[in-house]
C-alpha cells in the first residue's frame, strides 16, 4: 500500500465515522426535540381539559393544586407549576356566543375571542391550534357548547429554543469530533505506513539476497553444459533461473512503482512517438501464430509525462495481448486525445472468443491468473497489469478491462 493508497483509507475513514456520527446525532436530537413536542402538547390537552372540567374558568382557590396535580404527569421536561393564559367562550342554544371568561394577561378585543370562538364552532373542531392558541371544545355542566383557548406562545417558544439549541450543540459537536477524528486517524495510520515501509525493504533486500544464488546456480549449469555439453535437465534450470531473474525484477518494480512519482522524470514527450516505437518492435512476436498488429495512433500528440513510463506501460499491455490473443487473432492498439479535457487515452485490445462472463476486475490483482487467459506456461507472472495499473495512477489516470464482441480490450486514461 502506497503513500497514497494510505491517504485515501484516511479519508475514507474520516468520512465514515463524521457520517456515522451526523447520522447518530441527528436521531438523538430529533427524539430529544419529538419528547419535548409530544410532552408540551401533552401538557397544554391536559390544562384545556382541565378547565373544559370546570366550566371554562379555574377556580382561583384551587389554581395551583390542580395545576400541580396536572403537572406531575407531564414528565420531567416541564417546570412543576405552569403561568398560563386562557379565554373562554359559551354558546347559547342558538349557536351564539353568550360570554366570554378572559384571563389573558394583554387587553384583547372581545370581538376578537368571539370571532375565534365562532370560527372554531363553524369548523367543528375538537382539538387544534388557531393562531398562538391551543383550542378544546367541550360543554359545560349545563349543557351549552363551551371552546377554551390556552396561549401557546410559551410552548412554542420553549420548542424552537429547544430546537436551534440541539442544532448548535451538534453542529459544535460534529466540528469538535472532526478535528479530534483528523488528529487522530493520523496517528493511527502510522503503523500502516511503517508496515508498507517495512515490505518494501523486505522486497528490496530479499530480491539482492536472490539475485547471487541465482547467478550461482546460474554459473554452474552453464559450466556443466561446457564440459558435459547441453542437456534437457540443465536447459530447464536455465530456464527457471530466468523466469525467477525476471520475477524479481518485477517485484522490485511494483515496490518503486508504489513510490511517489518523481517529477524529476516529467518533462514533454512525445507520447505518439514513444507508443509507436515500443508497440511497433512486438511486430515480428505478432506474427507468430498468424496474429496481426493494428496500429491507430494519433500524430505529434504531446503531453507532460514520464517518457520511459509510458514506454514500459505499452510493453507491458502489448506483451500481454500478444501472449493471451486467440490464434490468427489481431491485436490492436490505439492512442487518441479525449474530446474533453487535456487527457489521452491508450488503448490495446486483443482477440478472446473465450471473455464472456470473466471477472475482468480481478486482472489487476497481484499474481492472480485466469485459467484460460493468464496461464503460466505463456511465461507471465500475473504482476503485469497491476504494474500497468500503478504506472496509470502516477500519471493521475485510470485503467479498466472490458470485453465486447470476442475482443478484450484495457483502457488507459493518461
Amino acid at each position: 500500500m502506497n503513500a497514497d493508497a494510505i491517504r485515501k483509507l484516511r479519508m475514507k475513514f474520516i468520512s465514515i465515522s463524521m457520517v456515522s456520527l451526523f447520522i447518530t446525532m441527528i436521531f438523538i436530537s430529533d427524539a430529544i426535540n419529538l419528547a419535548n413536542y409530544v410532552s408540551s402538547i401533552q401538557l397544554v390537552r391536559q390544562v384545556l381539559y382541565y378547565i373544559v372540567q370546570n366550566d371554562g374558568e379555574v377556580s382561583p382557590r384551587n389554581e395551583d393544586r390542580e395545576i400541580g396535580r396536572i403537572n406531575s404527569f407531564s414528565g420531567a421536561f416541564q417546570p412543576q407549576y405552569w403561568h398560563y393564559q386562557y379565554f373562554s367562550c359559551i354558546c347559547d342554544a342558538q349557536g351564539n356566543v353568550s360570554s366570554v371568561i378572559n384571563h389573558l394577561d394583554a387587553q384583547n378585543d372581545g370581538a376578537d375571542l368571539i370571532q375565534y370562538a365562532e370560527t372554531v364552532f363553524q369548523e367543528n373542531g375538537t382539538f387544534g391550534t388557531y393562531e398562538q392558541y391551543y383550542y378544546q371544545t367541550g360543554t359545560t355542566s349545563d349543557g351549552s357548547d363551551l371552546v377554551v383557548f390556552v396561549d401557546g406562545t410559551m410552548e412554542i417558544s420553549t420548542i424552537t429554543r429547544l430546537f436551534y439549541w440541539t442544532l448548535m450543540i451538534c453542529g459544535l459537536g460534529l466540528v469538535i469530533t472532526f478535528v479530534l477524528v483528523w488528529f487522530l486517524s493520523k496517528k493511527m495510520i502510522q503503523p500502516e505506513i511503517e508496515n508498507s515501509r517495512r515490505q518494501k525493504q523486505f522486497i528490496t533486500n530479499a530480491s539482492h539476497e536472490l539475485k547471487t544464488p541465482l547467478a550461482v546456480i546460474r554459473a554452474n549449469v552453464e559450466l556443466e553444459e561446457m564440459m558435459n555439453g547441453e542437456s534437457e535437465l540443465s536447459q530447464s534450470t536455465l530456464r527457471q533461473v530466468d523466469h525467477m531473474n525476471g520475477l524479481i525484477q518485477n517485484l522490485v518494480m511494483i515496490a518503486r512503482s508504489e513510490e511517489k512519482e518523481d517529477k524529476t522524470g516529467m518533462t514533454d514527450v512525445d507520447v505518439s512517438k514513444l507508443v509507436e516505437e515500443s508497440a511497433q518492435s512486438f511486430s515480428s512476436v505478432a506474427t507468430q501464430g498468424d496474429r496481426k498488429l493494428i496500429l491507430q495512433i494519433e500524430p505529434d500528440i504531446h503531453r507532460i509525462l514520464n517518457g520511459s513510463k509510458v514506454q514500459q506501460l505499452t510493453t507491458i499491455l502489448v506483451d500481454n495481448a500478444i501472449k493471451y490473443c486467440d490464434e490468427g487473432g489481431t491485436i490492436r492498439v490505439s492512442l487518441s486525445v479525449m474530446k474533453w479535457g487535456k487527457s489521452i487515452q491508450l488503448a490495446v485490445s486483443n482477440s478472446y472468443a473465450e471473455g464472456a462472463n470473466v471477472d475482468y476486475n480481478r486482472f489487476f490483482d497481484r499474481f492472480y491468473r485466469e485459467d484460460q487467459s493468464h496461464n503460466i506456461d505463456k511465461g507471465g507472472y500475473g504482476i503485469g497489469l497491476s504494474i500497468a495499473e500503478s504506472i496509470c495512477k502516477q500519471s493521475g489516470g485510470t485503467i479498466r478491462a472490458e470485453w465486447k464482441d470476442g475482443e478484450i480490450s484495457f483502457i488507459c486514461k493518461l
